[in-house]
């Protein structure tokens, strides 16, 4: 078992930069991957961005070269840079991850607004 817990969200203008954070109860070492997903009002949730234990990372087609995910082992936490934020990227995000291939752990998420 393990807890994930998201902090950082929160308002922003548009063109601005926002850090997330996601912090695992335990070691993050044998979690593969995690990722950020997310859902905006109306829409179905999205996976924006994940991380494989050995740092291999993908992106959904709307946010490359905008948001960076990473992970720092040693702080049991996975990040989410986002830069050049825009309205459009308004949404709950949320930290999922993967362990052994079977179980999967979310966190409670975290709200980002973007102003225009």
């Amino acid at each position: 078992q393990v807890q994930l817990v998201e902090s950082g969200g929160g308002l922003v203008q548009a063109g601005g930069s926002l850090r997330l954070s996601c912090t695992a109860s335990r070691s993050i070492f044998s979690l593969n991957p995690m990722a950020w997903y997310r859902r905006a009002p109306g829409k179905q949730r999205e996976l924006v961005a994940s991380i494989t234990s050995r740092g291999s990372t993908n992106y959904a087609d709307s946010v490359k070269g905008r948001f960076t995910i990473s992970r720092d082992n040693a702080k049991n936490t996975v990040y989410l840079q986002m830069d050049s934020l825009k309205p459009e990227d308004t949404a709950v995000y949320s930290c999922n991850a993967v362990e052994s291939s079977i179980r999967t752990y979310w966190g409670q998420g975290t709200q980002v607004t973007v102003s225009s």
